[in-house]
């Protein structure tokens, strides 16, 4: 019993159940009796309580900060503190991960352009339809601008259909500096491999067993499964298609993203581009090997 509202309920229940008086049972409790009679005089905030929940069930992910952002949006003067009063009070809270490990030691950042297309960051990700089928999506985040290029759900994605799709992303966004990956086997194939050397690209690949060198689009993965993969059920690729499309045009367009000063990404790359800062955020550490060191070594 330590805030005052347990307390009024331990006094309450020693009048009701043992019959004592409200003197008696405040100083069993240890409690003050103005503070028992206190009643509280704020306004109800019934609508505010309402959105609140609405935004709470439409972004079940999302925390009170974003939350925050999003009824700021829509003109609602409360500040922060108000909003996460009534979150705790509306049981919205959303259950945390496990901590992970953090890596020790001294290493040395490389420094990236800061404008689009300095960097961007392939990955992939899996799971699985209704039916029990595995089907893999292909990522392709620009590192500066946090914007997700592509999303590309398939039951098989091949190394050519990597270079194929880079290619069109290439002639409808521009061509980027670098590229970083893995050293999954549609990576290193001799098709990306060729189109790397084709189309002068210069493509780097992480460390083997170290995905914190490729931590962007790692962290764009833990989003996407957090906030969509775990949250859906698909039934099938066309299924999987749209519904990952409008995931990533809403994660571009209107999430706020708490590294860009909670920002949307398309916004970001608007301001971004328009202030010409000339250096940005470190990258991550440890990316090594090049397409033409892996062409070298056979």
């Amino acid at each position: 019993m330590v805030g005052p509202a347990a307390k009024r309920e331990a006094v309450a229940h020693l009048q009701a159940v043992m019959g004592l008086s409200e003197r008696r049972a405040c100083s069993f409790i240890g409690a003050d009796r103005k503070m028992i009679r206190y009643r509280s005089r704020r306004p109800p905030e019934t609508e505010l309580r309402g959105r609140l929940r609405d935004l709470a069930n439409e972004r079940r992910r999302f925390g009170y900060r974003r939350l925050f952002i999003l009824l700021r949006r829509e003109g609602e003067p409360s500040g922060i503190n108000r909003i996460y009063r009534l979150y705790r009070e509306e049981g919205l809270t959303v259950r945390k991960r496990r901590a992970r490990r953090r890596a020790v030691g001294t290493r040395a950042p490389i420094l990236l352009k800061a404008r689009p297309n300095a960097r961007w960051s392939l990955d992939f990700v899996h799971d699985q339809f209704a039916c029990g089928r595995r089907f893999r999506v292909l990522n392709i985040v620009d590192d500066v601008t946090r914007e997700c290029l592509a999303a590309i759900p398939d039951t098989s994605i091949s190394g050519r259909r990597v270079a194929r799709e880079l290619t069109d992303l290439i002639s409808r966004r521009g061509k980027p500096d670098m590229i970083v990956s893995d050293h999954g086997t549609e990576f290193t194939s001799n098709a990306i491999l060729a189109w790397s050397k084709d189309h002068r690209v210069e493509w780097h690949y992480i460390a083997p067993g170290k995905p914190m060198q490729n931590g962007y689009v790692e962290s764009f993965n833990g989003r996407m499964r957090d906030e969509l993969l775990n949250e859906s059920l698909f039934f099938g690729i066309d299924h999987a298609r749209s519904a990952i499309a409008e995931w990533r045009e809403d994660f571009n367009t209107t999430r706020p993203h708490s590294s860009l000063g909670y920002q949307t990404p398309a916004a970001f790359a608007e301001v971004f581009t328009a202030a010409g800062h000339p250096v940005a955020q470190p990258a991550p550490y440890g990316v090594t090997e090049t397409a033409e060191a892996l062409v070298a070594a056979g």
